[in-house]
């Protein structure tokens, strides 16, 4: 699908990130040439219900079918007739049964909830967004780039999107209202004051935004377990993450990935005979090999944020002192991590004996 990806989204050439305070860059960052090449992929950029169409359309086309409104009220595993079953409850009483279940039910997961005690956690940051059709915008900035101004307890991100007819706009700064528990928007005020000191434009881009919805953000802490039998969790539901990373989608994304190398080797080796009882062990190694990871990645995001927001003029210069001193040696030091090859069975062995463990 990455053609097709390209085809809906866009590959900007440069990631930028400047002061808000001053304008100043800090780091020009070239994603095409080198960085192509040493992680064998594009960087894209793509609006979310493009991508969401995308993966519907593919979906279609192997015959999965997409039931609307119906709300998982639980998940059970049983045995029917000597053989394993997976079965989700809806809340209008519907039931639906097959080998195995994932669960990417969100941050609100209700499976989750079957898993873990624990709650989502607010960050006391909020977001406002806007994608418009590029004749609207009054401030667009550098076209080939996503520019990123970092400010005190604010920032501001721009891109552009689907092959540059819109354009789009972030603004996440840290609310009193939603630290105080309001959740609901509060108007533009509130907005304007986070972006007061920042350079005209940076405040000029605030036109860009929708100012009707907010999104208070949220994450959650890593948990250890994601498996219950023959369900699994994946995505927010898994491993909810600020987005300082940008890496919600794009860990949903290996999620699957991992699940399709695991299962080919074990459940669909030989597909006339899979058994149902085998998803246990691949869901054991799945939840092994991708724990650490994702557990990484929503942790450097709470810390990326912060490093971002900083406040006090000695912190905020040292910052832009070690931006600006980033060669590219630097750079992958910072990068390989996050975007160098995944291998999705390096667990195996752990994922075994876990499963021999569970059997045991």
């Amino acid at each position: 699908m990455l053609d097709r990806a390209i085809e809906t989204g866009v590959a900007p050439r440069y990631i930028v990130f400047r002061d808000a305070l001053t304008g100043e860059e800090l780091l020009r960052e070239d994603v095409t040439g080198d960085y192509y090449e040493r992680y064998g992929a594009p960087y894209i950029v793509a609006h979310r219900s493009d991508l969401h169409r995308l993966l519907m359309e593919e979906c279609a086309k192997l015959g999965v079918t997409l039931h609307n409104d119906v709300r998982v009220a639980r998940t059970e595993n049983l045995e029917v007739d000597g053989r394993a079953v997976a079965r989700a409850t809806a809340d209008d009483g519907r039931g639906f049964e097959a080998d195995a279940i994932v669960a990417a039910d969100g941050i609100k997961s209700v499976v989750r909830a079957q898993l873990s005690a624990d709650q989502p956690v607010g960050s006391e940051y909020v977001a406002y967004r806007g994608a418009l059709p590029i004749s609207r915008i009054k401030h667009s900035g550098d076209m080939e780039a996503v520019v990123v101004w970092m400010g005190p307890e604010c920032h501001l991100v721009q891109y552009p999107l689907r092959q540059g007819e819109l354009f789009n706009t972030v603004a996440v700064y840290r609310s009193p209202s939603f630290a105080a528990g309001r959740l609901v928007h509060e108007g533009d005020a509130e907005l304007r004051e986070a972006y007061r000191g920042c350079v005209p434009e940076v405040q000029a881009a605030l036109d860009n935004l929708s100012h009707v919805q907010r999104w208070p953000m949220f994450d959650r802490v890593p948990i250890e377990n994601w498996v219950d039998g023959n369900i699994a969790l994946a995505g927010d539901a898994a491993h909810p993450m600020l987005q300082y990373l940008a890496q919600g989608a794009c860990q949903t994304l290996e999620d699957a990935a991992a699940l399709e190398a695991i299962s080919a080797r074990t459940v669909f080796a030989d597909a006339e005979h899979h058994d149902a009882s085998q998803w246990n062990a691949v869901f054991r190694e799945y939840n092994a090999v991708r724990q650490p990871r994702t557990a990484r990645i929503q942790t450097t995001a709470r810390v990326w944020g912060e490093s971002w927001h900083l406040t006090g003029p000695v912190e905020r210069t040292v910052r832009n002192m070690l931006w600006q001193s980033a060669d590219e040696h630097g750079i992958w030091d910072h990068t390989d991590w996050l975007y160098g090859e995944q291998d999705y069975t390096t667990a195996q062995a752990d994922g075994e004996r876990i499963a021999a463990s569970a059997a045991g």
